[in-house]
Protein backbone atom coordinates (compact mmCIF):
# COMPACT_ATOMS: atom_id res chain seq x y z
CA UNK A 1 0.00 0.00 0.00
CA UNK A 2 1.53 3.55 -0.94
CA UNK A 3 1.45 6.41 1.17
CA UNK A 4 -1.73 8.20 -0.48
CA UNK A 5 -3.67 5.08 0.45
CA UNK A 6 -2.58 4.61 3.82
CA UNK A 7 -4.10 6.64 7.31
CA UNK A 8 -7.22 7.28 9.07
CA UNK A 9 -9.82 8.41 11.21
CA UNK A 10 -11.24 7.15 13.80
CA UNK A 11 -13.72 8.03 16.55
CA UNK A 12 -15.81 7.58 20.03
CA UNK A 13 -18.28 8.88 21.61
CA UNK A 14 -18.54 9.00 26.02
CA UNK A 15 -20.53 10.97 27.94
CA UNK A 16 -21.10 13.47 25.51
CA UNK A 17 -17.47 13.88 24.50
CA UNK A 18 -16.43 13.07 20.59
CA UNK A 19 -13.14 11.99 20.22
CA UNK A 20 -11.64 12.36 17.08
CA UNK A 21 -8.46 10.57 16.24
CA UNK A 22 -6.89 11.01 12.47
CA UNK A 23 -3.01 8.86 11.73
CA UNK A 24 -0.66 8.50 8.73
CA UNK A 25 2.49 6.57 8.81
CA UNK A 26 4.42 9.75 8.13
CA UNK A 27 4.24 11.43 10.96
CA UNK A 28 0.26 12.05 10.50
CA UNK A 29 0.50 13.73 6.89
CA UNK A 30 -3.16 14.09 5.44
CA UNK A 31 -3.66 12.63 2.02
CA UNK A 32 -6.92 13.38 0.44
CA UNK A 33 -8.46 10.38 1.35
CA UNK A 34 -7.69 11.46 5.28
CA UNK A 35 -8.92 14.90 5.05
CA UNK A 36 -12.22 13.81 3.19
CA UNK A 37 -13.07 11.58 5.91
CA UNK A 38 -11.95 13.82 8.80
CA UNK A 39 -14.37 16.73 7.03
CA UNK A 40 -16.96 14.24 7.05
CA UNK A 41 -16.49 12.83 10.63
CA UNK A 42 -16.41 16.23 11.91
CA UNK A 43 -19.72 17.14 10.11
CA UNK A 44 -21.53 14.50 11.04
CA UNK A 45 -20.54 14.72 15.10
CA UNK A 46 -21.79 17.93 14.56
CA UNK A 47 -25.38 16.83 13.97
CA UNK A 48 -25.47 14.20 16.33
CA UNK A 49 -27.31 15.18 19.31
CA UNK A 50 -25.48 12.82 21.79
CA UNK A 51 -22.16 15.44 21.07
CA UNK A 52 -22.03 17.55 23.37
CA UNK A 53 -18.12 18.87 22.31
CA UNK A 54 -15.47 17.31 20.34
CA UNK A 55 -12.03 16.79 20.65
CA UNK A 56 -9.78 15.97 17.86
CA UNK A 57 -6.14 14.40 18.13
CA UNK A 58 -3.75 12.84 16.25
CA UNK A 59 -2.10 9.17 17.07
CA UNK A 60 1.50 8.77 17.96
CA UNK A 61 3.19 11.17 20.49
CA UNK A 62 5.64 13.20 18.80
CA UNK A 63 4.24 14.30 15.79
CA UNK A 64 0.82 16.21 15.40
CA UNK A 65 0.40 16.85 11.62
CA UNK A 66 3.28 16.82 8.85
CA UNK A 67 0.76 18.65 6.84
CA UNK A 68 0.23 18.05 2.99
CA UNK A 69 0.92 14.53 1.56
CA UNK A 70 4.03 14.92 -0.68
CA UNK A 71 3.48 11.93 -2.29
CA UNK A 72 0.06 12.98 -3.59
CA UNK A 73 1.78 16.84 -4.41
CA UNK A 74 4.06 15.32 -6.64
CA UNK A 75 1.44 13.11 -8.55
CA UNK A 76 -0.84 16.08 -9.40
CA UNK A 77 -0.55 16.68 -13.34
CA UNK A 78 -4.01 19.49 -13.84
CA UNK A 79 -5.19 22.07 -12.03
CA UNK A 80 -8.32 20.15 -11.29
CA UNK A 81 -6.54 17.44 -9.46
CA UNK A 82 -4.49 20.37 -7.37
CA UNK A 83 -7.68 22.30 -6.62
CA UNK A 84 -9.53 18.84 -5.55
CA UNK A 85 -6.66 17.64 -3.36
CA UNK A 86 -6.29 21.61 -1.79
CA UNK A 87 -9.89 21.79 -1.10
CA UNK A 88 -9.37 18.91 1.20
CA UNK A 89 -7.84 21.26 3.92
CA UNK A 90 -10.20 23.90 2.70
CA UNK A 91 -13.40 21.60 3.72
CA UNK A 92 -11.74 20.42 7.14
CA UNK A 93 -11.35 24.04 7.73
CA UNK A 94 -14.92 24.83 6.64
CA UNK A 95 -16.26 21.21 8.46
CA UNK A 96 -15.16 22.66 11.93
CA UNK A 97 -16.04 26.78 11.08
CA UNK A 98 -19.45 25.39 10.90
CA UNK A 99 -19.72 22.83 13.36
CA UNK A 100 -22.21 23.86 16.08
CA UNK A 101 -20.23 22.28 18.63
CA UNK A 102 -17.29 23.35 20.19
CA UNK A 103 -13.98 21.86 19.09
CA UNK A 104 -11.05 21.53 21.45
CA UNK A 105 -7.49 20.39 19.65
CA UNK A 106 -4.87 18.02 21.18
CA UNK A 107 -1.60 19.09 19.73
CA UNK A 108 1.30 16.93 21.12
CA UNK A 109 3.90 16.94 18.90
CA UNK A 110 5.00 19.36 15.76
CA UNK A 111 2.99 21.01 13.57
CA UNK A 112 3.48 21.33 10.15
CA UNK A 113 1.13 23.26 7.16
CA UNK A 114 -1.86 21.87 7.52
CA UNK A 115 -1.33 20.78 10.27
CA UNK A 116 -1.00 24.27 11.70
CA UNK A 117 -4.17 24.76 9.68
CA UNK A 118 -5.61 22.44 11.65
CA UNK A 119 -4.48 23.53 15.11
CA UNK A 120 -5.94 26.88 13.90
CA UNK A 121 -9.56 26.02 12.85
CA UNK A 122 -10.38 24.53 16.33
CA UNK A 123 -11.93 26.24 18.86
CA UNK A 124 -9.57 25.83 21.60
CA UNK A 125 -6.23 24.34 21.65
CA UNK A 126 -4.09 22.99 23.85
CA UNK A 127 -0.46 21.70 23.57
CA UNK A 128 2.71 20.16 24.61
CA UNK A 129 5.82 22.05 24.86
CA UNK A 130 6.85 19.62 21.96
CA UNK A 131 4.01 21.12 20.04
CA UNK A 132 6.78 23.53 17.62
CA UNK A 133 4.94 25.11 14.46
CA UNK A 134 6.28 25.67 10.60
CA UNK A 135 4.44 26.67 7.99
CA UNK A 136 6.76 25.26 5.21
CA UNK A 137 4.79 25.86 1.93
CA UNK A 138 6.84 28.50 0.29
CA UNK A 139 10.08 26.62 1.00
CA UNK A 140 8.28 23.56 -1.45
CA UNK A 141 6.99 26.14 -3.92
CA UNK A 142 3.74 26.88 -2.69
CA UNK A 143 2.65 29.36 0.09
CA UNK A 144 0.26 27.97 2.89
CA UNK A 145 -3.11 30.53 0.79
CA UNK A 146 -5.57 27.27 2.15
CA UNK A 147 -4.70 27.28 5.54
CA UNK A 148 -3.54 31.32 6.06
CA UNK A 149 -7.14 32.53 7.13
CA UNK A 150 -7.58 30.14 9.65
CA UNK A 151 -4.01 30.83 10.98
CA UNK A 152 -4.39 34.62 10.30
CA UNK A 153 -7.72 34.50 11.99
CA UNK A 154 -6.23 33.07 15.20
CA UNK A 155 -2.70 34.83 15.32
CA UNK A 156 -2.88 37.97 13.68
CA UNK A 157 -1.70 38.82 10.17
CA UNK A 158 2.06 39.46 11.84
CA UNK A 159 2.26 36.39 12.97
CA UNK A 160 0.80 34.04 10.20
CA UNK A 161 3.14 36.28 7.88
CA UNK A 162 6.01 35.58 10.13
CA UNK A 163 5.87 31.85 9.95
CA UNK A 164 4.81 31.63 6.06
CA UNK A 165 7.85 34.34 5.20
CA UNK A 166 10.22 32.35 7.46
CA UNK A 167 9.44 29.06 5.88
CA UNK A 168 12.04 26.49 7.36
CA UNK A 169 12.10 27.95 10.68
CA UNK A 170 10.56 26.18 14.02
CA UNK A 171 8.43 28.54 16.46
CA UNK A 172 8.37 27.16 19.67
CA UNK A 173 4.67 26.13 21.17
CA UNK A 174 5.51 29.21 23.97
CA UNK A 175 5.84 31.34 20.46
CA UNK A 176 2.27 29.73 19.62
CA UNK A 177 0.84 30.51 23.12
CA UNK A 178 1.84 33.69 23.00
CA UNK A 179 0.44 34.18 19.15
CA UNK A 180 -3.03 32.92 20.21
CA UNK A 181 -2.56 29.80 18.59
CA UNK A 182 -2.64 27.60 22.08
CA UNK A 183 -4.55 28.42 24.76
CA UNK A 184 -2.30 26.31 27.05
CA UNK A 185 1.21 24.67 27.03
CA UNK A 186 1.96 22.01 29.49
CA UNK A 187 5.07 20.16 30.01
CA UNK A 188 3.67 16.39 29.41
CA UNK A 189 0.84 14.74 27.28
CA UNK A 190 -0.36 13.49 30.36
CA UNK A 191 -0.98 17.12 31.90
CA UNK A 192 -2.74 18.16 28.87
CA UNK A 193 -4.85 15.67 28.92
CA UNK A 194 -6.07 16.12 32.15
CA UNK A 195 -6.82 19.95 31.33
CA UNK A 196 -8.41 18.90 28.22
CA UNK A 197 -10.59 16.17 29.76
CA UNK A 198 -11.53 18.61 32.33
CA UNK A 199 -12.24 21.01 30.04
CA UNK A 200 -14.50 18.68 28.72
CA UNK A 201 -16.55 17.67 31.12
CA UNK A 202 -17.56 21.24 32.15
CA UNK A 203 -18.62 22.14 28.61
CA UNK A 204 -20.72 18.82 28.71
CA UNK A 205 -22.79 20.77 31.53
CA UNK A 206 -23.06 23.44 29.88
CA UNK A 207 -26.22 25.03 27.78
CA UNK A 208 -25.62 23.48 24.21
CA UNK A 209 -27.73 26.29 22.69
CA UNK A 210 -25.75 28.94 24.70
CA UNK A 211 -22.07 26.86 23.12
CA UNK A 212 -24.16 26.84 20.07
CA UNK A 213 -24.66 30.46 19.75
CA UNK A 214 -21.22 31.19 21.04
CA UNK A 215 -19.64 29.46 18.67
CA UNK A 216 -21.83 31.60 15.44
CA UNK A 217 -20.59 34.86 17.78
CA UNK A 218 -16.68 33.22 17.40
CA UNK A 219 -16.79 32.74 13.86
CA UNK A 220 -18.51 36.01 12.80
CA UNK A 221 -17.64 37.21 9.54
CA UNK A 222 -15.92 34.30 8.06
CA UNK A 223 -19.46 33.56 6.04
CA UNK A 224 -17.65 33.92 2.65
CA UNK A 225 -15.06 30.81 3.45
CA UNK A 226 -16.34 28.63 1.17
CA UNK A 227 -15.93 30.94 -1.81
CA UNK A 228 -12.45 32.10 -0.65
CA UNK A 229 -10.88 29.09 0.26
CA UNK A 230 -12.05 27.75 -2.78
CA UNK A 231 -10.24 30.56 -4.38
CA UNK A 232 -7.26 29.49 -2.27
CA UNK A 233 -7.14 25.93 -3.18
CA UNK A 234 -7.22 27.04 -6.71
CA UNK A 235 -4.13 29.21 -6.58
CA UNK A 236 -2.00 26.62 -4.44
CA UNK A 237 -3.58 23.49 -7.20
CA UNK A 238 -1.93 26.03 -10.14
CA UNK A 239 1.08 26.76 -8.34
CA UNK A 240 1.96 23.00 -7.50
CA UNK A 241 2.02 22.35 -11.75
CA UNK A 242 5.21 24.30 -11.55
CA UNK A 243 8.49 22.78 -12.57
CA UNK A 244 10.04 24.98 -9.78
CA UNK A 245 7.46 23.51 -7.53
CA UNK A 246 7.49 19.63 -8.17
CA UNK A 247 11.74 19.76 -7.65
CA UNK A 248 11.28 21.61 -4.18
CA UNK A 249 8.86 19.40 -3.21
CA UNK A 250 11.24 16.13 -4.56
CA UNK A 251 14.48 17.94 -3.10
CA UNK A 252 12.54 18.18 0.50
CA UNK A 253 11.20 14.32 0.12
CA UNK A 254 14.76 13.61 -0.36
CA UNK A 255 15.83 14.76 2.82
Amino acid sequence: MNAVDQGNVTYTIEQGIASVEFSHPLSNSLPGKVLAKLADTITTLGEDDAVKVIVVRSAGERAFCAGASFDELVAIDNLETGKVFFSGFANVINACRTCPKLIIGRVQGKAVGGGVGLAAAFDYTLATQHAFVKLSELAVGIGPFVVGPAVERKMGVSAMSQLAINATEWQSAEWGRSKGLYTGVYDTAEAMDEAIDALANRLCQSNPEAMQQLKKIFWQGTEHWDELLAERAEISGQLVLSDFTKQAITKFKAK
